[in-house]
């Protein structure tokens, strides 16, 4: 049976990828995370207990430590999640992106090519290294027909998203310089459940809940393409286990959508589900506030390639999927209620400022 090691494991779409894995395939796995401000190891209560689930604490930049983990537990497959990801945090603290995003892959890759080069026969034709990487390497897309294809040239805007693209860039370099089997793919936004609170759809969710202003950028004119978490964790287990070597592959939900829509979208359901007290729609919560600095326009996926050529396609549509998260977060408020009631600095886009005249 594959051994798969994720790292990252206990963020959002890593927990969702190990639950996956260990939970509804039952396969061997090593989850390796460093449990920054969103890794939360509730996220993965449903596998804690799980034959073959093991969970280690530790950072990707300490290169002897992961040597010694892929030495002693022997995965078949690493699958690359660890990073800084959020986008407003780059802003204020580029720092920590540097680090992880960039030398801590780097790290990562030389212990996975010191590991790789140790193994032999039918073990070292099965080994492969998948990088998880974001659409937003890329750049924004004009307000057309237009998508990202795995050939797009980059062209990031963001510290986040320029940390994001130096890592790929790396791994292909381990690919075409030693010969590191590694597969990679690029996705566009997710949502669902488990997601940190600060992000755009769960914030919105419990700021609802609790009857605060739903903070949108500028006027909400900024499109995204939204991916259910699940259906991309299923996606990245098809790329690490059906990828063609050397190839990248484009991950996305078919499901563009402004900014602003999303949240009146969240307004209705929980208009529905969580009705105010005072009769009157969520929508009257929503408070624009000022525009992030360098504030990508539009981003989609084409996502044909992976559909073509490794049979994958989302599951949920943008209405079933925004459905279930707000059902979610609703239910679960053990979840997200210590990480809510926690200050974490750097929470830009959770902290309403006003938004500029003119």
């Amino acid at each position: 049976m594959t051994k798969f090691l994720v790292t990252g494991g206990a963020g959002f779409i890593g927990s969702a990828v190990c639950r996956l894995i260990s939970g509804e395939m039952k396969s061997p796995l090593i989850n390796i995370d460093k449990l920054t401000y969103a890794g939360n190891l509730a996220s993965l209560d449903p596998i804690a207990n799980n034959d073959g689930y093991v969970f280690v604490q530790e950072d990707i930049g300490n290169r002897q430590a992961m040597v010694d983990i892929l030495t002693t537990h022997q995965p078949d497959i690493v699958m690359n999640l660890a990073a800084e990801s959020h986008v407003d945090r780059s802003i204020d603290g580029p720092g920590d992106f540097i680090e992880t995003n960039i030398v801590g892959t780097y790290n990562l890759l030389e212990a996975c090519r010191a590991y790789f080069e140790s193994l032999e026969g039918a073990k070292r034709d099965a080994f492969r290294f998948h990088h998880i990487s974001t659409d937003e390497v890329f750049g924004q897309l004009p307000l057309d027909d237009s998508k990202f294809s795995e050939t797009t040239a980059y062209d990031p805007s963001s510290p986040y998203s320029a940390s994001k693209a130096a890592s790929d860039h790396l791994v292909r370099a381990w690919y075409h310089t030693y010969g590191l089997p590694v597969v990679l793919s690029n996705c566009s936004n997710n949502y669902g459940p488990y997601h940190f609170p600060e992000k755009l759809i769960p914030l919105v969710i419990l700021n609802a809940l609790e009857e605060k202003p739903l903070p949108v950028y500028g006027k909400g004119e900024n499109v995204r393409d939204w991916l259910f978490v699940e259906d991309h964790a299923r996606a990245l287990v098809t790329v690490a286990t059906k990828g063609k070597i050397g190839e990248s592959y484009n991950i996305g939900g078919n499901a563009e959508q402004t900014n602003i829509k999303i949240v009146k979208s969240i307004c209705t359901i929980m208009d529905k589900l969580h009705p105010r007290a005072n009769g009157q729609s969520h929508e009257d919560l929503i408070t624009f506030v000022t525009d992030r600095p360098g504030h990508d326009l539009r981003y989609a996926i084409d996502a044909t390639k992976i559909a073509n050529e490794l049979g994958w396609k989302p599951e949920e549509t943008l209405e079933t999927g925004l459905e279930k998260t707000v059902a979610w977060y609703l239910e679960r408020a053990d979840w997200w209620q210590p990480i809510r009631e926690k200050n974490y600095s750097g929470a830009r886009l959770g902290s309403v400022a006003p938004a500029k005249a003119g």
